[in-house]
């Protein structure tokens, strides 16, 4: 029984975030943070995340936007010293590799700085015919097509024939008995 709730405990503990990336950070720092210390500053920076203060995340993002940038000039600097085509092919490769990861960094900044608004599910402009296709919300059943079905699963349209009628007999007016007794309706 002990056991069992020992094994609870590890499990939830390598599933934490918070304390992979303590440990993460731990490891690439070669040990020289304190573990706890750490935990309890990512905890509450989770916190401040949890409560909206995105702060320290775009400070993090714009750091990594730059270490890429700075990245990229290193690799074409090295791509075009005189040593192999190769060696130039696979530096222009990461480089380029690092321009899109910064590009990428800083279009998830600007989101998180100004996120899109959205005012319509849906707007219509044409010209000419146009075909709309909405799909179902998420969560949301496809809803029946009732001009095809009467009741969920009975076609309308049985493919038999049908005679046909006689021609437009001629209309007349109401007589006297056929009118309503209140007429105000």
């Amino acid at each position: 029984m002990i056991e069992e709730e020992s094994e609870k405990i590890r499990a939830a503990i390598a599933l934490n975030p918070v304390l992979r990336a303590r440990n993460t950070l731990t490891a690439l720092s070669g040990g020289e943070q304190d573990a706890l210390t750490l935990a309890a500053a990512l905890q509450e920076q989770l916190k401040a995340v949890n409560n909206g203060d995105l702060t320290n995340a775009e400070a993090m993002l714009f750091a990594q936007a730059h270490i890429l940038d700075q990245l990229f000039n290193n690799l074409i600097g090295n791509a075009v010293a005189p040593e192999s085509a190769l060696h130039m092919e696979v530096c222009f490769k990461l480089a380029l590799k690092c321009q899109t990861q910064s590009r990428a960094t800083l279009e998830t900044l600007s989101a998180i700085k100004n996120p899109p608004v959205v005012y319509a599910r849906q707007a219509n402009f044409a010209n000419g015919p146009q075909q709309i296709n909405n799909a179902p919300a998420h969560g949301e059943k496809k809803p029946r097509n009732e001009l095809l079905e009467q009741i969920h699963g009975e076609r309308l349209d049985t493919g038999e024939t049908i005679e046909t009628g006689g021609s437009n007999p001629p209309l007349e007016a109401l007589g006297e008995i056929y009118r309503p007794e209140n007429q105000r309706r």
